[in-house]
């Protein structure tokens, strides 16, 4: 979110550092679906231009809040956009165990998985969900490296859920 990003930008420049695919979750995280065509255009423009001030000229990929834009608005979208294909719900039970056995039970090769960093048990799942899907021979890569990987060219104002579109 452009909020947070204006106040941390040195984690954000740690991110595309490590080679982290920064993306757009809009500026406040306003629901998309249903919002005026102004505010969708304002909360992903201004985030936008933080991101290019901060990190140089890229696409940054939008996540819409809650996977949610309003139908019919994909061609307002400039970048292409990105949903999940694995969602433990880890904003409401926060409880690490719980967060990595629903990771692990649905997950699938070429899935993106949500979890949300701003709760400390979601960090821990994280890390160990890692490292068991590595141990299971899983590669970590972004979002647009895997759809290269399945030869898929991204296109704006799409949703992608899974690496193979």
């Amino acid at each position: 979110m452009g909020e947070q990003a204006q106040t941390e930008p040195e984690l954000v420049l740690r991110m595309k550092a490590e080679g982290h695919q920064v993306g757009n979750h809009t500026w406040s995280h306003v629901r998309l679906e249903g919002a005026a065509a102004d505010v969708v255009k304002e909360e992903i423009e201004r985030t936008n231009t933080f991101l290019t001030n901060l990190l140089g000229e890229g696409d940054y990929w939008l996540r819409p809040p809650y996977g949610l834009i309003t139908p019919g608005t994909e061609e307002q979208i400039t970048v292409p956009m990105v949903k999940w294909s694995v969602d433990p719900r880890d904003w409401e039970s926060r409880d690490t165990a719980k967060v990595v056995q629903a990771v692990l039970k649905d997950v699938q090769p070429n899935s993106i998985i949500l979890l949300h960093d701003i709760y400390p048990t979601s960090v821990e799942a994280a890390l160990q969900i890692i490292d068991q899907l590595q141990a299971e021979g899983y590669c970590f890569v972004t979002v647009e490296e895997l759809l290269q990987l399945n030869g898929v060219t991204p296109e704006a104002g799409t949703m992608y859920r899974k690496g193979t579109g």
